[in-house]
C-alpha cells in the first residue's frame, strides 16, 4: 500500500491524487473481476483481451510473443491463455497476409460486444467526464496519465 496514513491526514496535495489514482485502478480492476467471473475467464484472459485490443488500436501485430511480454508470462502460460480465449469464441488465430508463417491473434466481434455490453456504461461516464473538462484540461489529464504510466512501465516486474 505504500504509506502508514490515513487517507486525508495531512497528505500533499499530490500525494492525495497518488491515492485517487490507486482508487481508481483498485476500483477498474475489481470491475474487470466482475467481468471475468460472469463470463468464466479468469483476470489474465481479461488483461489479455485488453492487450490484444490495445494492439489491434496501435496498428500493431497481436502475436503471442507480443500478448506474453505484455502480460509477463512464459511461452506455456501465454499459450493457455490463448487457447482458453479461443475456446470460449474470444480469440482466434489467424495467419498473417503479409508472412504466412506467423499467427495472429484477433479479438472476436462477439468478445468486443460483450466487453462493450459491461464496460460500456463506464465508459460513458468517463467520456461525459471528459466532456466537462476543457481542451486545455484534458491535455494536463493525459500529460499526467501518459507520463505515470510511463514511469510504472520503466519499473522492471518484480
Amino acid at each position: 500500500m505504500g504509506d502508514n496514513q490515513e487517507p486525508g491526514a495531512g497528505e500533499s496535495d499530490n500525494l492525495q491524487l497518488v491515492h485517487l489514482l490507486r482508487a481508481v485502478s483498485v476500483e477498474f480492476g475489481l470491475r474487470q473481476a466482475e467481468f471475468a467471473a460472469r463470463n468464466g475467464m479468469h483476470a489474465t484472459d481479461v488483461r489479455a483481451l485488453i492487450c490484444l485490443l490495445d494492439a489491434a488500436r496501435a496498428d500493431e501485430p497481436a502475436t503471442a510473443g507480443l500478448l506474453g511480454a505484455r502480460l509477463g508470462l512464459n511461452s506455456a502460460g501465454t499459450t493457455s491463455v490463448i487457447d482458453r480465449l479461443e475456446r470460449l469464441g474470444h480469440v482466434a488465430r489467424i495467419r498473417d497476409e503479409r508472412d504466412r508463417r506467423r499467427i495472429l491473434l484477433r479479438v472476436e466481434p462477439a468478445a468486443i460486444r460483450l466487453g462493450r455490453d459491461f464496460f460500456g456504461p463506464l465508459i460513458d461516464g468517463v467520456l461525459q467526464v471528459l466532456d466537462s473538462f476543457d481542451p486545455a484540461e484534458r491535455d494536463t489529464v493525459r500529460r499526467f496519465l501518459t507520463a505515470t504510466h510511463a514511469v510504472f512501465t520503466a519499473e522492471p516486474h518484480a
